[in-house]
């Protein structure tokens, strides 16, 4: 592929709080692109990015689904995100790949919470991003105001670049600031057709100052349009989109533009921002990784002469062709059958199909180029974050980070024949969702599943039962706990056995303490090599490691904790590497215990909108449920109330909060952060946990 037709491909997400219309602006996405011939709705079960079975009975996104289309000669890589927190690793990984987006917003509901996630979400990886209001004729609607909470609580200038004409049933269409004119859609045709008007009487001075503000907000980013604003000349169209190209690719300002999309208006405005706004491969600085070899860094651009090199970003198992692993390609170029390296974990790999996806259907390709985002079959050993590239020119990429889960419940088997099944499609289930993880209880020996929400989890199970055929029981919701250090502590260890032909012997002794939270294990030797070899360190705090995942109040891992090696003493005939390690975790173990151990329990931001006649209920059963109030404050949709609660105070909400509201008040809950358990409730906590 030469650069240019690179630069007419868009890498594109869509991304928004639940319900606020991705898939089904994504569906006319494809309906006006002509990819289908028929508009797919979600309502109905009925949407095409929506496939899997799950999806079409809750009508949400579950998983990210991709496709391919084409505007005006650029072709248009869209990922279709879910909006439900609990599927939030599928927004993750996606943003990882993606070179632009495009936010959607409620008309009533404005920024609401999982909008702030994904926009935060995408700021991390620097993504540009176009915003559309949609919903602008809903009762409630309110444009002005959705741009003012996006200027309040988002991290970049949002620039409209559309005002809408008329507001809940009376709206039509919308002026366009940059050309200043007037788009009427007709109600019959499914949007296909809309007349360009001048702007009535009544918009005109609305629209001018509007017009004023987004030509400030372009001046900032282009010399010439600064000149001739400043000048009072009249700027033509294409300096103002060159000027907020600049900016949105910059990711300092976002073009806005409004609609609504289920009454299929203001689609073809959007796809013509997308390409017009949007960076294609070759307008992003080149992607950094590291020369596994070298140790240095190295950059590859998006072409085809470069080497080739890709990230696997999601795997997924498909009742067909088997395992499908998802990559974006970022330089060079592969032909199906070639052998290419998995820079991850050193493998030799050779995909034996190259899939172009549409949700889940496929058409094969010979071979695929710089800036595609395409499936592989035949990878045995590539998984979520893996880098493939050629065999002689070795990268390696940055993962993409996931958020550990919140909630495990315990599964078993029904049959024998269930058992035989379970681990297997459990191992399938984990390799395709990193924030699905598969563990054992050391007491008990049960299976326990954990992931980001009880939907989550039962979407899981779900998938278990009807799509492997693998029955299950299934236990109550508990609480992902974490454990941690309380105090300074220290701590000694020593290995000593003798043998029929010597001994094994060695000594550990080391300082540990908490760390700050979030920031996992932190290990520092601070012994001479005379008092301990260098060459044993590194066994020494792989025995640290291995200890802390077994807590010692209730057996969950220990986080947040900083070990320093401070001395301890070695045989050069009967010390041994085995040694070294069994000393090194009764040490830390000893300095555990010391420690004055605690509990951290998953602390979730949550947002619960309401009529001000339940703010009094809500608030106080909130604070039954230990929940601490940020922040009250008006939305169109209602009052919203934003708290951070203890998830073990959140399991069975939604039917609490039904039947205090009378089904007249909704909420969103996403993981904030970990916490120490009250001193209060620890001894109490512990010993339910371990079941005395």
């Amino acid at each position: 592929m030469e650069e240019q037709d690179i630069i007419n491909i868009r890498n594109i997400g869509i991304l928004a709080h639940i319900d606020a219309g991705k898939t089904t602006t994504t569906e006319r996405i494809l309906y006006y692109t002509g990819k289908v011939h028929r508009i797919g709705e979600v309502d109905e079960g009925t949407a095409t990015m929506d496939w899997m079975r799950q999806e079409k009975e809750r009508g949400i996104t579950i998983t990210s689904a991709a496709t391919t289309c084409y505007w005006n000669g650029r072709r248009i890589n869209i990922i279709d995100t879910p909006g439900h927190v609990d599927f939030t690793a599928e927004v993750e990984r996606s943003l990882r790949i993606l070179d632009g987006a495009i936010c959607i917003f409620c008309g009533v509901g404005g920024v609401e919470a999982q909008s702030e996630t994904v926009w935060r979400q995408a700021s991390r990886y620097e993504v540009p991003i176009i915003s559309f209001v949609n919903k602008m004729d809903r009762i409630g609607a309110d444009f002005f105001a959705t741009v003012e909470m996006m200027g309040e609580r988002l991290d970049r200038t949002p620039v409209p670049i559309q005002i809408p004409l008329g507001v809940e049933d009376t709206f039509r269409g919308m002026i366009d600031l940059v050309k200043m004119k007037a788009y009427v859609w007709q109600e019959e045709g499914e949007g296909m057709g809309f007349e360009e008007l001048d702007i009535p009487q009544e918009y005109e001075s609305e629209a001018r100052k509007m017009r004023d503000a987004m030509l400030e907000a372009a001046s900032e980013f282009d010399d010439e349009l600064t000149e001739k604003y400043l000048k009072g000349v009249s700027v033509p169209p294409e300096d103002v989109h060159r000027a907020l190209r600049v900016g949105t690719l910059k990711a300092q300002v976002s073009p806005v533009l409004c609609g609504a999309v289920l009454r299929n208006k203001g689609v073809q405005m959007l796809l013509d921002a997308t390409v017009r706004y949007l960076p294609s491969p070759v307008d992003l600085p080149p992607i950094c990784g590291i020369n596994p070899r070298t140790n240095e860094e190295e950059e590859r651009h998006a072409n085809g002469k470069e080497p080739f090199s890709a990230l696997v970003f999601k795997v997924q198992s498909d009742p067909f062709v088997g395992k499908l692993s998802f990559i974006r390609v970022y330089s060079g170029k592969l032909r199906v059958g070639k052998r290419f390296l998995n820079t991850t974990n050193s493998r030799k790999e050779r995909a034996s199909k190259l899939l172009l996806m549409h949700a889940n259907k496929k058409t094969e390709l010979m071979e695929i180029h710089a800036g595609d985002i395409t499936a592989l079959v035949g990878l045995k050993w590539s998984g979520t974050g893996d880098t493939i590239c050629s065999e002689d020119k070795p990268i390696l990429f940055e993962k993409p980070i996931f958020p550990e889960p919140v909630v495990s419940i315990a599964i078993e088997p029904k049959t024998s024949k269930d058992q035989e099944r379970m681990n297997e499609v459990l191992n399938r289930l984990s390799d395709e969702d990193p924030t699905f993880v598969v563990s054992e209880e050391a007491e008990t020996g049960q299976t326990l599943i954990s992931g980001m929400g009880e939907l989550h989890l039962e979407v899981l199970v779900d998938r278990m039962v009807r799509e492997f055929s693998v029955n299950v029981n299934v236990g109550k919701p508990k609480v992902a706990y974490k454990e941690t250090l309380g105090s300074l502590s220290k701590g000694e260890g020593r290995f000593e056995k003798q043998t029929g032909s010597g001994g094994q012997f060695a000594e550990v002794t080391l300082e540990a303490r908490p760390g700050s939270r979030g920031s996992g294990f932190v290990f520092e030797n601070k012994c001479s090599p005379e008092v301990i070899p260098a060459g044993f360190v590194p066994i020494i705090r792989s025995g640290i490691e291995e200890s802390l995942r077994t807590g010692i109040l209730a057996g969950y891992e220990m986080v947040d904790i900083e070990v320093d090696l401070t001395g301890g003493r070695f045989d050069e005939h009967a010390s041994t590497e085995i040694a070294f390690k069994a000393a090194a975790s009764m040490a830390v173990r000893d300095a555990l215990e010391k420690g004055a151990p605690t509990l951290l329990e998953p602390i979730m931001r949550l947002e619960v909108t309401t009529s001000e006649k339940y703010l009094g209920e809500i608030m106080a059963d909130l604070n039954g449920r230990r929940g601490k109030v940020q922040e009250v404050f008006d939305r169109k949709a209602g009052q919203v109330i934003r708290a951070e609660v203890p998830i073990a105070e959140m399991f069975g909400y939604a039917s609490s909060l039904r039947s205090l509201t009378q089904g007249r008040a909704s909420f969103t809950m996403e993981f904030g952060s970990y916490e120490a358990v009250p001193g209060n409730m620890l001894d109490k906590l512990v010993v339910s946990l371990r079941g005395f």
